[in-house]
């Protein structure tokens, strides 16, 4: 089996290519602007391929390759919040119009499509649990923009699963609920604001930046560890013939559910002890303020965003095994082994191609 990758260079991409060379006998081909996360096993490994491109730009290309693959998975997207607010046109040409371009043409050519779908699609809803088949979906007004990435995300999966009634696209749509781990982003002193929570909270940690807690930090959220989110997708390519064809999956751990300021606190406390912080403690402490002041206007949030996972564990025999405290201090402990990488050295605040959360 030849599987595609489009945004292999990301945090969800490249980790998924190399679990499935390592453990499988599939190939596969990727595509990203950059290969800075793709390590030299990889990268030599004779069932892979890389091509340094553009999707926007190298669209006879992709479509070659997904003429050629059996499976197809399109991670390229922008999936920061902040990016949503401050241009949300950006998050519906990348986010819908080329990941529609590639949807229509995997239907064309009759491949399996694995879609990433996102936790941010059900929105504002007030259930206790988001259950894939009856969890209703509630988004904000027009002018709160950040749900234009959830919205467009659900528009896929509306169009997604429309060719798999009127076409016959055979597909699997999987729900990411904060994945984190190893190369969950680049941290750097110019990116505050511009990374994920687990990223930005660790970055002011480490840079002994205030860390901000939008709305008093009440919001909860569930982590996930990349390595459990990667065994749910290889159990998908190793059903997608059967019990993983045409359906969608919460991947997430309800068990690890935090709030955001539980979540700063443990994080401080995880940096506390590391060697570290003898020589750089972190003093600059807590700092609530509104969403407004961090994001700017057309920000809103979700209280909890708390999956069920049972359709996962009954059709892929799926169950997350890191708890809370591990996943924070793995991805603690890769951070720290890798600031050397970027103190000293921050990027500037230009927006890039992400994996999503």
């Amino acid at each position: 089996m030849k599987v595609f990758i489009i945004g292999v260079n990301g945090f969800i991409g490249n980790a998924l290519a190399r679990r499935i060379v390592r453990e499988t006998d599939s190939s596969v081909v990727g595509i990203d602007l950059e290969k800075d996360r793709l390590d030299a096993e990889l990268l030599n490994h004779p069932r892979f391929e890389f091509f340094h491109g553009d999707i926007t730009v190298s669209r006879e290309w992709v479509e070659f390759q997904i003429k050629r693959c059996d499976v197809v998975i399109p991670l390229a997207a922008v999936a920061i919040p902040k990016i949503y607010i401050e241009n949300p046109l950006l998050v519906f040409e990348l986010d819908f119009l080329e990941n529609l371009r590639i949807i229509q043409t995997v239907a064309k050519y009759g491949k399996y499509l694995m879609f990433p779908s996102t936790s941010e699609v059900y929105g504002m809803v007030h259930d206790t649990v988001f259950d894939e088949e009856t969890t209703n979906f509630v988004l904000g007004p027009i002018q709160k923009h950040r749900w234009i990435y959830s919205c467009a995300k659900q528009l896929l999966d509306r169009v997604i699963h429309a060719y798999g009634l009127q076409r016959g696209l055979p597909y699997t749509i999987f729900r990411p609920f904060n994945w984190v781990g190893p190369g969950l982003d680049r941290m750097d002193e110019l990116k505050i604001g511009n990374s994920r929570v687990v990223t930005q909270f660790i970055s002011d940690i480490v840079f002994n930046r205030p860390i901000h807690l939008v709305e008093g930090g009440q919001q909860r959220r569930t982590l996930l560890y990349l390595d459990d989110g990667i065994d749910g997708l290889l159990r998908v390519l190793l059903h997608h013939q059967d019990t993983a064809k045409n359906q969608i999956f919460n991947l997430g751990n309800p068990a690890n559910e935090i709030s955001m300021r539980g979540l700063a606190e443990l994080l401080v406390e995880l940096y506390a002890k590391s060697p570290r912080a003898a020589q750089r403690p972190f003093t600059a402490g807590l700092r609530e303020c509104t969403g407004e002041e961090y994001y700017g206007q057309g920000y809103q949030d979700v209280t909890y965003r708390r999956p069920s996972i049972e359709k996962a564990k009954k059709l892929l025999a799926w169950t997350p095994r890191y708890g809370l405290h591990d996943t924070l201090s793995m991805t603690m402990e890769w951070f720290l082994a890798n600031v050397q990488h970027w103190e000293g050295t921050p990027r500037d605040k230009s927006i890039k191609v992400v994996n999503p959360s």
